[in-house]
C-alpha cells in the first residue's frame, strides 16, 4: 500500500512535469501532451500520437478511431475514460502535424524522453494493446523487420499480456477488408480479456 502511494505521488510529479513539456516548441499547432495514466490501471493503450481532432479537444482517441477502439474492447465510454482501470501513453503527446498521406510520424524525443519512466510507475498492467507500427517498434523492439501485417498476425505469440494491433483508424479500412482474420479471430480473444480486467 506504502509503495501504491509512492508510485502515485510519483506519477502525479512526472505528469506535471510532462503537462509542462515543451520539448517540441516547433509543432504545427505547438505542445499539447495528451495521455491518460493511473498507477492502478490494468490495461494501457500503447498508440502512436494525437490526431489533429485529439489535439483541439485535448481527450485521448475522442474521434472515429477512438469509437472503433471500444467497440473492439467491447467497453464504452466511461470504463475506456475510467484512468483506474485504462491507461492510454502514445508514443509522442502532442499532434505531430500533417504529411502527404496522413499525419507525421511520432517525433522519436518524446519517447526517449518520457516513455521509460512513465511506464515504470504503471506497476499493475496486465493487457498493453499496441496500436500501429511505430508503437510496435518500440514495445516489440522489431525495428520494421516484420510489416505490421507480419507482426499482427503473430499476435498469439504475445498474448495475453500484449496484443500488437493495427490502428483502428478508418483509413485502415482496407487493411481490415483484406484480413478478416482480425475481426474473427483476435477481437473475440481481446474482448474477453478485456471483461476480465474489469
Amino acid at each position: 500500500m506504502i509503495n501504491d502511494r509512492i508510485k502515485a505521488s510519483e506519477l502525479s510529479s512526472v505528469l506535471s512535469s510532462v503537462r509542462a513539456c515543451r520539448l517540441c516548441e516547433d509543432l504545427p499547432l505547438g505542445p499539447n501532451p495528451i495521455l491518460q495514466l493511473n498507477p492502478e490501471a490494468k490495461i494501457l493503450i500503447a498508440g502512436q500520437a494525437p490526431g489533429r481532432k485529439t489535439h483541439h479537444k485535448g481527450i485521448p482517441f475522442d474521434d472515429p478511431s477512438g469509437d472503433r477502439l471500444r467497440d473492439w474492447m467491447g467497453i464504452d465510454r466511461d470504463v475506456f475514460y475510467n484512468d483506474s482501470v485504462i491507461a492510454v501513453l502514445p508514443m509522442a503527446f502532442c499532434y505531430p502535424g500533417t504529411a502527404k498521406n496522413g499525419d507525421l510520424p511520432p517525433p522519436i524525443k518524446c519517447a526517449d524522453h518520457w516513455r521509460a519512466q512513465l511506464l515504470d510507475l504503471l506497476p499493475n498492467i496486465e493487457l498493453t494493446l499496441v496500436i500501429g507500427q511505430y508503437a510496435l517498434d518500440w514495445h516489440l523492439d522489431k525495428k520494421r523487420s516484420c510489416t505490421l501485417t507480419e507482426i499482427v498476425s503473430q499476435w498469439q505469440d504475445h498474448w495475453p499480456r500484449v496484443l500488437p494491433m493495427p490502428h483502428p483508424s478508418p483509413r485502415n479500412n482496407r487493411w481490415l477488408k483484406n484480413n478478416p482474420w482480425f475481426s474473427s479471430d483476435v477481437i473475440p480473444m481481446l474482448r474477453g480479456k478485456v471483461k476480465s480486467l474489469l
